[in-house]
């Protein structure tokens, strides 16, 4: 038999980012307070910084002078 009366009540829920965005989901929580969401994240915004010019294989080919002449 389940249990009656031991979950948390399931509502919804105003969420905050660090950036000042708000929206809203469902949760047991009455708020929640998040430091990125889709509109600051650099994944979402594409200000991702510039990827590496070398990869880790290259970058250690140089290390120890293993390079392709």
């Amino acid at each position: 038999m389940a249990k009656k009366g031991i979950h948390p009540e399931y509502q919804e829920t105003k969420v905050t980012c660090a950036c000042g965005n708000t929206f809203t989901v469902m949760s047991n929580k009455e708020t929640l307070h998040v430091e990125s969401c889709n509109q600051c994240h650099p994944a979402y915004t594409g200000k991702q910084g510039l990827a590496r010019k070398t990869g880790a294989v290259d970058k250690f080919n140089k290390k120890y002078g293993l390079e392709e002449k």
